[in-house]
């Protein structure tokens, strides 16, 4: 079978914009063809807004997730393969998933807590909520 991965990342993406919330992933940047702005990654890890207002042309293929997006400024087309997407939730209150189950995907490294906010920049937000976010396993 494929993966479920590219269905699931859309979905929660879907939920997460329906119920008024901005979703957020985590990247593993160590992924062979990851493309991400290499100052904002932390401890093999970018955490990264891919809501509307964030991002431009956003995509999320059966492949890969891409989008274009400024990080300091500095405008950068970012691709990355979808096995190195490690979780997807909302930002403002932790609900989503966490990805490791399939074959050949990374699994998370079990902080919980994102090491970088890059994607959202100027959108009147610059403040993280304050603790870990409670991602949760769907199945």
């Amino acid at each position: 079978m494929t993966s479920s991965r590219p269905y699931l990342v859309r979905a929660f993406n879907d939920w997460i914009l329906d119920n008024h919330c901005t979703p957020h992933i985590v990247v593993d940047a160590s992924i062979q063809g990851v493309q991400v702005p290499a100052d904002h990654v932390a401890n093999g890890q970018i955490v990264l807004n891919i809501s509307p207002s964030a991002v431009k042309a956003l995509i999320i293929g059966d492949e890969a997730l891409e989008f274009s997006a400024r990080f300091g400024g500095v405008p950068m087309q970012v691709y990355i393969p979808l096995q190195a997407v490690m979780a997807i939730y909302a930002r403002e209150n932790g609900e989503g998933m966490v990805f490791g189950s399939e074959p050949g995907s990374p699994d998370p490294d079990g902080t919980g807590k994102p090491s970088s906010d890059a994607g959202r920049e100027g959108k009147g937000d610059s403040e993280r909520p304050s603790g870990r976010p409670s991602l949760k396993v769907v199945k």
